[in-house]
């Protein structure tokens, strides 16, 4: 059965040191995961960590251009280390996590506090301070990061 109009391209994110492209479904994010960072937010550092999602066509690869955000006067960033998981699954034994990480990158999570707060004062979800266009800048996955 035919599209009823064309599906936007795959987003991918350049492989360091070939010219592969990894694709990419899914970004979760993991909130509150550093204790000191969840402190100066007013949160309890002792808390558990949380997930969160952004969209996948926030990804900005190496090099992109990332333009200020609008409607916002408190852009944040944070740096990530980005794990980049191949053959998806559920319910993995932690003793086979690893066999399903492709590789690594470095990436900003880039949040607009200010809407963030706001949504989160209210009670509502807060995708609009997180999920916004260009919100996810990363480097190229490299697949040699830790030596054997």
């Amino acid at each position: 059965m035919p599209y009823v109009f064309p599906p936007p391209p795959q987003v991918s994110v350049p492989v360091a040191g070939s010219d592969g492209l990894f694709p990419v479904r899914r970004v979760y994010c993991v909130g509150r995961n550093y204790a000191d960072h969840a402190a100066e937010m007013g949160a309890d550092g002792r808390e558990p960590p949380f997930f969160f999602s952004k969209p996948a066509d926030a990804l900005v690869p190496g090099g992109g251009a990332v333009p200020y955000p609008p409607t916002t006067d408190n852009l944040q960033h944070e740096v990530e280390l980005v794990v980049a998981l191949v053959g998806g699954g559920a319910d993995i034994a932690p003793s086979r996590a690893l066999e399903l990480v492709y590789g690594y990158a470095v990436g900003l999570d880039l949040t607009r506090r200010d809407l963030q707060q706001a949504a989160k004062d209210k009670g509502h979800p807060w995708d609009m301070g997180k999920g916004f266009d260009h919100s996810a800048p990363i480097a190229a996955i490299r697949m040699d990061c830790f030596a054997s």
